[in-house]
């Protein structure tokens, strides 16, 4: 038996970032598909992961025809820009999986061709990425891989032409760098762009390092994969070098005398792949040599089933799985969507590598030698008696809103996905469930079906209570003429409803602004937050009402402390009358020039001394503050005109006005006989019958 043997597994192993990306967009896919998935030739060159994905219903096709009708998912490698129109023209739905750094060759090459540069491309001419990347050239493009062939190029092209060179991304680097000066150095016009994949370059390099200190170096990966093959190149200048596609090619290597060895994967290779071939090459060197792995496996599967609830030790952990000892030969995966409910979660947030996990066998794979596990289902059957309790205390659970449903929303809640009905959300009528996704809700249980392990919550009946417990406070502390704070939750013709939670208060129309408003909503808009005093309470009723216009803004108050009888001020025409004029002085105070103060000749028509909008001098000759009156003058201001009277020889001079505040509109129509006869009343030796027709509306 051989002992301290040692492997080293490169840290760069395994799927690339084009690659995975690839992998998860066709998952996607299947898992959300509505027509059959295709993909335009193999995803990715490892016949494990095509296998699984024939199993699970897509295929690989090779001619753009097999995909009419379909979701046809473009590898990693790219295409063609021919290919892109095929597709359209054929109805096919695209889902574009093509490696980010693939793309930018594309239009590397595209942009650079239609600028009239000859494209060189350093790469395997038969490679689908390398087809793809000629495909977008509108120019002339060669293909070159050696020395030769790229003198072959250079008879065809003369040397003042404009060169431009890019590389496959899974190019070798020492021959790029060796080919590319060859570029340089044969033109003068020369654009070359290093496109080798830096994850590309950091692997081969990686494993170049590697196998310069072990025995032999292990290259797993598919024996169609482009990089892995370039993997196993640079690593055998420096030791035995074997590329195998999984565990089971190991036991046809040679492994005498064999004390350290390298592992490394191409960018195709899963990463339970890589384990299995690690394991098994620690029990084929450190293990008797009559120990027979497949049979050890097979054991091992007999001691697990679906269904089963195992506790496993997390050894590694990414965006798309993690893995988990669970003390067979197999490798125990949990796929992201398994390890948790709470969709705001990522798997590195949930799992550490160490941590001890409970978990449920979903699947076993004998041939792949993994176990596809489940946290989620073990978190739900605890998580289930938790949502039990909670029915029958009536406690208050927390969750997360993680999917909008027909007719309401998903919670997750210790594992468990709760259903809210829309009318339990708490979501006004017109509002939208979408403003609930991914925020932390609390909700009751108000129904439990054990038999299917479904549960629905209510989170308006939290609301409800914690609205009664407001209520209830509010009325034991609130008081006539307090200040509080509050949200205007709806508006009607005669005002609008305030919440200041728990209870609903109503500011009244005349109560909102000293302003003149036609409607509450010219004053406040639903959702506002505003201050308000309280005016009155009705604690039997539930009754609420409140003030939201303050005593310091009252116009009144502004115009008497700052204005007086004999003051010439500058006013704004609002509105025309027959009788005379009004004026704005202040926001909200409006004084009257009558007609007989127009002029200081005689007026007939006010219209032809005023417009609305003109602003004139005027002369404050009168203020009622009592009866909020004022009488304004711009005659005063003016010399007498001896030649004509300025008023009518049977209308006695006057300089009683009218004032309206701003929530009063002017008299206009059936007001203006009311106002005229005031007036006359007040023109004659006897007073009117009725002042108070003419004072303002409360």
């Amino acid at each position: 038996m051989l002992t301290n043997c040692k492997i080293l597994v490169a840290s760069t192993a395994g799927f690339c970032f084009g690659v995975d990306r690839a992998m998860k967009m066709v998952y996607n896919e299947l898992n959300n598909r509505v027509k059959k998935v295709v993909t335009l030739g193999p995803i990715i060159h490892n016949q494990s992961v095509v296998s699984d994905l024939e199993k699970k219903g897509v295929f690989a096709v090779d001619s753009v025809k097999d995909a009419e009708g379909c979701v046809a998912v473009i590898r990693s490698h790219g295409i063609s820009k021919s290919v892109y129109d095929e597709l359209d023209a054929i109805g096919a739905q695209i889902v574009d999986a093509t490696c980010p750094f693939v793309a930018r060759i594309h239009n590397i090459c595209l942009e650079h061709s239609r600028r009239g540069y000859t494209m060189l491309i350093a790469g395997d001419k038969d490679h689908p990425e390398v087809i793809g990347i000629k495909g977008h050239c509108e120019g002339k493009a060669f293909v070159f891989s050696t020395d030769k062939e790229l003198e072959e190029i250079f008879k065809q092209l003369s040397k003042d032409e404009k060169i431009a060179v890019v590389s496959q991304t899974t190019f070798n680097k020492s021959v790029w760098d060796e080919l590319k000066n060859k570029v340089l150095n044969a033109f003068d016009d020369v654009l070359v762009f290093d496109t080798i994949c830096s994850a590309t370059a950091k692997r081969q390099n990686e494993a170049m390092e590697l196998a310069k200190s072990v025995d032999i170096m292990l290259i797993v990966g598919g024996r169609h994969s482009s990089n892995t093959l370039k993997l196993k190149e640079v690593c055998s200048q420096y030791c035995r070098t074997y590329l195998v596609e999984d565990y089971k090619e190991l036991y046809d290597l040679d492994c005498s005398n064999v004390k350290f060895v390298g592992i490394s994967a191409g960018a195709s290779t899963p990463a339970y792949i890589i384990k299995e071939v690690e394991r098994t090459m620690t029990e084929i060197l450190n293990n008797e040599e009559n120990f027979n792995f497949e049979e050890a496996v097979e054991q091992s599967f007999k001691k697990i089933y679906i269904g089963a609830k195992l506790t496993g030790t997390v050894t590694a952990v990414n965006k798309s799985e993690a893995l988990v000892d669970i003390g067979v030969k197999s490798t125990g995966i949990i796929p992201a969507s398994e390890i948790t409910d709470d969709v705001t979660k990522r798997p590195e947030e949930v799992l550490a590598v160490g941590d001890t996990v409970d978990v449920i066998v979903l699947k076993t794979n004998d041939q792949e030698g993994i176990v596809t596990l489940s946290k989620k289902k073990v978190d739900a059957m605890v998580g289930f008696e938790t949502i039990k309790s909670a029915k029958e205390d009536g406690s208050v659970l927390t969750g997360v809103v993680n999917k909008v449903v027909k007719g309401g929303v998903l919670v997750s809640t210790n594992g468990v996905s709760v259903f809210i009905p829309a009318g339990q959300t708490g979501i006004n009528k017109g509002g939208s469930l979408d403003d609930l996704l991914k925020s932390e809700v609390n909700f009751k249980i108000i129904d439990v079906e054990e038999r299917r392990n479904r549960a629905v919550g209510s989170i308006r009946a939290v609301l409800r209570e914690e609205r009664e417990k407001a209520r209830v406070a509010f009325f034991e502390t609130a008081q006539a003429g307090q200040v509080r704070t509050g949200t205007v939750k709806s508006i009607t013709e005669y005002g609008a409803f305030v919440d200041l939670g728990g209870v609903d208060g109503l500011v009244r129309k005349p109560d909102l602004t000293w302003k003149r408003i036609k409607h509450p909503s010219d004053a406040v808009s639903i959702g506002d937050e505003v201050e308000v005093t309280i005016k009155d309470i009705d604690a039997e009723n539930g009754k609420v009402s409140l003030v939201m216009k303050k005593d310091e803004d009252n116009p009144w108050t502004i115009f008497n402390r700052n204005f007086g009888v004999g003051q010439e001020i500058k006013v704004t025409i609002v509105s025309i009358t027959s009788f005379g004029a009004f004026a704005r002085i202040i926001e909200g105070i409006d004084g009257l020039i009558h007609i007989s103060q127009i002029a200081n000749k005689r007026v007939d028509n006010v219209a032809d001394f005023l417009e609305v909008g003109d602003e004139v001098n005027v002369k404050i000759t009168e203020i009622d503050a009592e009866q909020k009156r004022v009488s304004l003058s711009i005659r005063a201001l003016l010399p007498e005109d001896e030649d004509e009277p300025a008023v009518a020889e049977d209308e006695p001079e006057t300089e009683s006005a009218v004032v309206y505040s701003t929530d009063d509109e002017h008299p206009e129509n059936d007001d203006v006989e009311v106002i005229e006869e005031v007036i006359d009343a007040s023109l004659s030796d006897e007073p009117a019958e009725d002042e108070s027709e003419v004072k303002e509306e409360d």
